[in-house]
């Protein structure tokens, strides 16, 4: 592809981003409302250092996005990250984009002084992607702990 893949999403974006977030979040079985979802985004669009979502494909049109979070590892000496969503348009998955994108994070993210990129890879498909592009199973499995 020759255009730029991956675009930092702002506050001029919530409205591109929101229909995405609602679709992925209905694949995903979640039920978070309109509200929470803008409530959750804007901090992020609005240049939160604690993390930042891409759009993937054309600004004005894109296929899909990407949220990462941002944290700090001892073990691994520095900055790190953890993507908590990754979406693609169901008509365009199988090309490539998502591969491509997740390629140009990795990239950025390391020239921006990021150490390490963690995800959940869910499904065979997002397997094989994330292997491809470096990615490896740790041998201790997430858990995770939600206040309130």
């Amino acid at each position: 592809m020759s255009q730029q893949i991956l675009h930092l999403a702002n506050p001029d974006d919530m409205d591109r981003l929101i229909s995405m977030v609602s679709r992925c979040h209905e694949e995903m079985g979640l039920e978070t409302g309109e509200e929470e979802r803008r409530a959750a985004m804007l901090p992020l669009l609005e240049g939160n250092p604690q993390g930042a979502i891409w759009l993937i494909g054309p600004r004005m049109s894109p296929v899909g996005y990407v949220c990462v979070s941002f944290g700090w590892s001892l073990e691994l000496g520095g900055m790190d990250g953890t993507i908590v969503e990754f979406w693609v348009r169901d008509k365009v998955r199988g090309r490539g984009m998502g591969s491509e994108a997740l390629l140009a994070l990795q990239k950025a993210l390391a020239g921006a002084g990021v150490r390490a990129l963690h995800l959940e890879a869910r499904g065979d498909t997002a397997e094989r992607i994330c292997r491809r592009a470096g990615f490896r199973r740790k041998p201790a499995p997430l858990m995770t702990w939600i206040a309130g």
